[in-house]
């Protein structure tokens, strides 16, 4: 499995501060639109290479940027971290994968560059752990509430996270990590 590169997420203060983001990015090749609702009606947009940049102000927008990010647009959001909409937005793209604070490559959750168990999200945690267990991929994608495409799919990006082949590998070195994290 080839893994594509995560979209950008970025939430900064100020508009002056996603102008740079926006500038960096288009200058890497992405397609830059104001506003987070999706021109696409294709669900996964990953291969557009489609940022989306806006003021988060209150739930309806924080929601629609939410959703662009799952479908695989990437995110410019002004935004207050420091308020109740902020910590909403953080905390909802973060569960997506890594976010970036201000306009340089501060990480939401400071992570240790070689430690593939500070990448993972939570979904992804939450599979392994019942993989670890006993259970089947489909077992762990019910009791998890994902399809079983979800769950191969966030299983195959731990594998890529952690180096290796197979998904029994991929649990081993899990549970390897997090006992020497504890």
């Amino acid at each position: 499995m080839t893994r594509q590169p995560d979209a950008p997420r970025h939430v900064v203060a100020s508009g002056a501060d996603a102008d740079t983001v926006v500038r960096r990015l288009a200058r890497e090749g992405w397609t830059v639109r104001e506003g987070f609702a999706l021109p696409s009606s294709t669900w996964d947009v990953t291969t557009e290479r489609l940022v989306l940049h806006g003021r988060i102000g209150d739930r309806d927008t924080l929601q629609l940027a939410v959703l662009a990010a799952a479908r695989g647009a990437g995110i410019v959001a002004v935004c207050d971290v420091d308020s109740a909409t902020g910590r909403a937005l953080v905390d909802d793209l973060s569960r997506l994968g890594t976010v970036q604070l201000g306009p340089g490559n501060q990480n939401a959750a400071p992570a240790d560059a070689g430690d593939a168990l500070a990448e993972l999200v939570p979904e992804q945690r939450a599979l392994l752990d019942r993989l670890a267990a006993g259970d089947t991929i489909a077992a762990a994608a019910a009791a998890e509430f994902l399809s079983l495409r979800t769950a191969n799919r966030r299983i195959a990006e731990a594998r890529a996270l952690f180096g290796v082949r197979t998904t029994r590998e991929a649990v081993l070195a899990y549970l390897r990590q997090r006992r020497t994290g504890d």
